[in-house]
């Protein structure tokens, strides 16, 4: 291994440790990548004995600050494009209401035996006697190679201690396409309510990493079969199932978001499009109707689920800002472009969607494309023929008309100015009519023509004009 640590910082803690006959090691996240090639920038050096002093005297080796964290034994520096952060060997021990570990100064063997996975408790030894020397005492290059979470000691009691390691394992199953061990995931069944224990905010941490990952419903499915799911969310494991009547039944719409989520992971990293896909049918449980004669309905599941984004934000400790206003009008949204591809698109239909959309256009059409999950080939083909032709027109449209992010040719001022008028109904009717007007392709998007029909439009309803404007 001696090739992958060639980097001058490398040299200096080796050549510290041999001067102070200290006992160094990389370990954890940085080595396991070394296995799987993956690119890190972040090492984790334990040392037994005082990792704080150790951090110190190889800052002052290399000329640079140290970040000391007293509370929690750690210092961190930065050197060149890398950081690294030195801790001493630790034993841990839990109380049974509590995350936080009662820690004590421990060997090597303690340090890894509190590890999460055994693919994390790898070590390279950086003291020259044996520099760049592998401990594995769990078999983790094994299980690197059988793609395979698993954990160094007992599951239950790796879980129970800290019940936030049921979502790093389908974190890193998710992330690496690894499986989860039976044992352990037997072992998250049985410690599901300990998660409760957990700030929601490092529980949210975990699923927005699961939704990040390359193919997020792998993760999901083990959340949602282990039981995490229904304690962390429940409103998305309400869609699960079907439900049959006079012969009828409607598609799953667990495994329905499930596959729209990583249709959409095939064309963005963005996060809050990839909730979008999660949250676009959260209202069809609660919206479910039979009608006999014609199936299974779910209408005004869009209204109804834009109107529960905020509350699933504010119960996940989501940002309640623009990106939570961003994904409720993405639910908003997602069947309009859709109903256009079904019908003979009118200018009027694509102005109005535009108008709503804004510069979130794009990202409306690309949820729509990620949300036909149909297997049949024929219907596949239509719809996206049909998308090929929406999107041209709102191109065309955009175009003609620079509606996306519309402001109103004539405002409310110029409108209380031309009839002499205080703030009142008047005023917003005649905007609103503007509006219409616009959108349903009565007049051109322009001021002058804007200007006429206000004038025409205020003479109607009995107003003067007292004052020209330009």
């Amino acid at each position: 291994m001696k090739e992958h640590l060639q980097h001058h910082i490398f040299k200096v803690i080796s050549l510290l440790a041999g001067q102070q006959n200290v006992r160094a090691y990389a370990i954890g996240g940085f080595v396991r990548d070394l296995f799987l090639k993956r690119p890190s920038k972040d090492i984790d050096v334990v040392v037994i004995g005082n990792g704080i002093t150790f951090a110190e005297a190889v800052a002052k080796k290399l000329n640079v600050q140290v970040s000391v964290f007293k509370n929690f034994g750690t210092a961190m520096l930065k050197y060149h494009d890398l950081e690294v952060e030195f801790v001493g060997a630790r034993r841990e021990s839990y109380r049974r209401d509590s995350r936080k570990p009662i820690v004590e100064d421990g060997t090597l063997e303690d340090d890894q035996n509190r590890r999460d996975f055994t693919i994390n408790a790898l070590a390279l030894s950086l003291h020259p006697n044996n520099f760049g020397e592998l401990l594995d005492p769990f078999g983790g290059v094994s299980h690197l190679e059988q793609k395979l979470i698993k954990t160094p000691l007992n599951p239950v009691e790796t879980f129970s201690d800290d019940p936030l390691r049921m979502m790093r394992a389908i974190r890193f199953a998710a992330q690496l396409n690894f499986k989860i061990d039976d044992t352990a995931i037997e072992a998250i069944k049985t410690n599901t309510d300990r998660i409760k224990i957990i700030s929601q905010e490092r529980i949210t941490d975990e699923l927005n990493k699961i939704i990040l990952s390359p193919k997020p419903s792998l993760g999901f499915e083990y959340l949602f079969d282990t039981g995490l799911l229904h304690k962390i969310f429940p409103q998305m494991v309400a869609l699960y199932g079907v439900e049959y009547r006079d012969g009828k039944g409607h598609k799953d719409n667990f495994y329905h978001t499930l596959q729209v989520l990583d249709n959409i992971c095939e064309t963005t990293t963005d996060l809050w499009l990839r909730w979008a896909a999660i949250l676009h049918d959260i209202a069809k449980p609660p919206t479910k109707r039979f009608e006999p004669g014609h199936g299974w309905t779910f209408h005004g599941h869009e209204d109804k689920g834009a109107r529960m984004v905020p509350k699933i934000f504010a119960q996940l400790k989501l940002p309640l800002n623009d990106k939570m206003r961003f994904v409720q009008k993405m639910v908003q949204l997602h069947l309009r472009p859709i109903v256009l591809s079904q019908s003979i698109v009118t200018d009027s239909a694509v102005r109005r969607l535009l108008f709503e959309a804004g510069d979130d256009i794009d990202s409306l059409m690309q949820l729509c494309k990620a949300d036909v999950t149909t297997k049949n080939e024929y219907k596949v083909k239509k719809y996206r023929q049909n998308f090929e032709l929406v999107q041209q027109k709102l191109k065309d449209v955009e175009e003609r008309d620079s509606i996306r992010n519309w402001q109103p040719p004539v405002t409310g001022t110029d409108i209380m100015e031309i009839f002499g008028l205080k703030e009142g109904r008047e005023v917003g009717i005649i905007k609103n009519q503007i509006r219409e007007a616009i959108l349903e392709g009565e007049i051109p998007n322009t001021r002058e023509a804007a200007l006429q029909f206000t004038i025409k439009k205020g003479t109607q309803i009995g107003l003067k004009v007292v004052a020209q404007t330009k």
